[in-house]
């Protein structure tokens, strides 16, 4: 029996989306044949729009060319070439449109940009002496047409084979919108799977990796689905529901991510999930949305069917007490999922619950630590250890646990346990850790690593190493003396290059990470490119490299100011 009909009727005066003619749940009307398919291939996808990913949704649709680069990439309409982005890691090399009708079309991963558009880019990265640029191009400066070739698609940046990455964003608001709803089609006469689904007994408790669950496994094809174990559940008391479930479509075997989610009680809607657009400082919420004690610890996927209190995200447009529901009326109810993709294509699955009264006594929140609130600032403190989060940063409150272990060989201080793995965190809090051991000369070398990698930041501040920290879990002190390593690839002191086409070597770093890197030829500056995945740093010979004797120089430092050189004469 749903309560706080008071609180439902407040939601629902504010739920105001519409259905398409595709059945689509959508908040409003996007241009139709507008855009243009990016691409001269058939459309195929190797990734949806809000397709769950590590950290984050996905932004975009990822269009397959082939298993291979070199494609050209044409404007999706006309508009001006708005914003460049050369990014290590990440998009890669990036290009941003921005259009009449006001939306922003983004490509990603390009081997490389037109001409027109790569020398703007290699005159700002001369400019700057950096290879990572981002910028804004003034208005009008390239105009582009639909249809223009802007770009070569590749695989540059962080991705695990070659493709286009194609969003359409909100100019004003930066939001990314699902590029289908505008009229860019993929094939798709296929529903979406449903795979299992979970039980979640809350009973007025924070969610955490204690609160009792059940998964249930699912059984069905074509749109039908049901529970692998036929009956009704019994169940009582506060309860969240959630689902594992993917889509995919008749252009590719990958299974991607589904549109809609309705879940219903005795026929009235009173969760919605829908991927129709999101702002980009929402993205990490996805740790709210997924259940993600169970996917730190198994890897398992389930897309919760309710809302935690400090999830602030676009993506539920309706929920009635946030989608838990209670049941206390001893009756048989009948509990409903629709899930959907772009396209239309409907899966449904229907549970019967079998209502069951307990005599429920008060219950309070039985804490082992301290309680800190998923709304209000946090602050912890003791001797040796101290940490603030700000509001915002949990979806939900959090029994705050401590405790500390003894020095590992190497490092500076205990092992601060701080709280568990299991428990997301949206964005960055500071941390502080005393160290136990004289640091002596070397502060200015110390970071703060956790079970995760190195801490953002860590810098000493009054008699502690101060970072910023993006996870619970094990932290301590350790010194960061050792520099860059660099390792040549096809280059050594004295050798004739005049039949090479670049130079190559690998750099990196064995704690704090690379901040910079500076190659010159003849002691003027170069441009050097740092491939994500291979770790390789290349510069590609110009006709400033005349024949004759040159000498290359190369400069690494990491974020403690540990500096190497590689130096080397050679031949053209």
């Amino acid at each position: 029996m749903l309560q706080k009909p008071l609180l439902a009727f407040i939601i629902f005066l504010s739920f105001n989306f519409t259905t398409s003619a595709q059945g689509r749940i959508q908040s409003r009307v996007y241009p139709q044949n507008f855009f243009a398919y990016p691409l001269d291939l058939p459309p195929a996808t190797a990734g949806s729009f809000g397709e769950l990913r590590p950290n984050h949704f996905h932004a975009g649709l990822d269009f397959k060319t082939n298993q291979r680069s070199g494609y050209p990439v044409h404007a999706s309409a006309d508009g001006y070439v708005a914003r460049i982005h050369v990014q290590f890691g990440g998009g890669g090399n990036i290009i941003y449109i921005n259009h009449p009708n006001g939306y922003t079309t983004v490509y990603m991963h390009n081997e490389r940009f037109s001409p027109e558009i790569a020398k703007v880019m290699r005159d700002y990265q001369y400019q700057h002496q950096q290879f990572d640029v981002d910028f804004n191009l003034q208005p009008l400066q390239i105009n582009v047409c639909k249809g223009d070739v802007i770009a070569i698609s590749g695989s540059t940046g962080a991705v695990a084979g070659p493709h286009l990455h194609f969003e359409i964003r909100d100019t004003k608001t930066e939001e990314t919108i699902n590029p289908q709803l505008f009229g860019v089609i993929v094939p798709d006469r296929i529903p979406p799977a449903i795979n299992a689904i979970a039980i979640y007994h809350l009973n007025n408790q924070p969610f955490s990796e204690k609160t009792r669950h059940e998964f249930l496994q699912v059984t069905g094809k074509g749109g039908n689905y049901r529970l692998l174990k036929p009956g009704a559940l019994t169940l009582n008391g506060d309860i969240g529901f959630g689902i594992s479930t993917n889509d995919m479509n008749n252009t590719s075997g990958n299974h991607n991510g589904i549109y809609s989610i309705e879940l219903k009680l005795d026929g009235k809607t009173v969760y919605t999930y829908v991927v129709e657009r999101f702002a980009f400082d929402q993205t990490h919420a996805i740790n709210a949305y997924i259940d993600y004690p169970a996917y730190v610890a198994s890897k398992r996927v389930t897309q919760k069917c309710f809302i935690l209190p400090g999830s602030k995200i676009s993506l539920y447009p309706q929920s009635i007490n946030r989608g838990i529901m209670n049941f206390d009326d001893e009756t048989l109810h009948e509990m409903e999922y629709v899930v959907k993709d772009v396209a239309g294509n409907t899966s449904t699955l229907t549970v019967k619950v079998k209502s069951q009264h307990v005599e429920h006594s008060t219950t309070t929140l039985k804490t082992q630590g301290i309680l800190f609130h998923y709304d209000q600032k946090n602050e912890f403190d003791n001797d040796k250890v101290k940490l603030t989060i700000m509001p915002g940063n949990l979806y939900d409150d959090v029994d705050f646990v401590y405790s500390a272990s003894l020095m590992l060989p190497g490092t500076f201080s205990q092992v601060h346990h701080i709280h568990n793995r299991f428990t997301p965190i949206h964005d960055k809090y500071n941390i502080w850790i005393k160290p136990d051991k004289d640091l002596g000369r070397f502060a200015d070398k110390a970071i703060i690593v956790s079970t995760t990698g190195s801490c953002d930041s860590s810098i000493y501040n009054n008699g502690y190493i101060k970072a910023q920290a993006k996870t619970f879990g094990d932290f301590y002190i350790k010194l960061d003396t050792i520099p860059p390593h660099i390792t040549p690839i096809n280059i050594t002191n004295g050798k004739n290059m005049a039949q090479s086409h670049s130079i190559y070597l690998k750099i990196g770093d064995n704690l704090s990470g690379i901040k910079s890197y500076n190659g010159k030829i003849d002691g003027k500056w170069v441009l050097m490119e740092w491939d994500y995945k291979t770790k390789v740093l290349s510069y590609t010979f110009d006709k400033d490299v005349a024949p004759g004797k040159h000498i290359f120089e190369l400069t690494v430092s990491d974020n403690k100011d540990n500096i190497s050189q590689f130096t080397a004469n050679f031949y053209r």
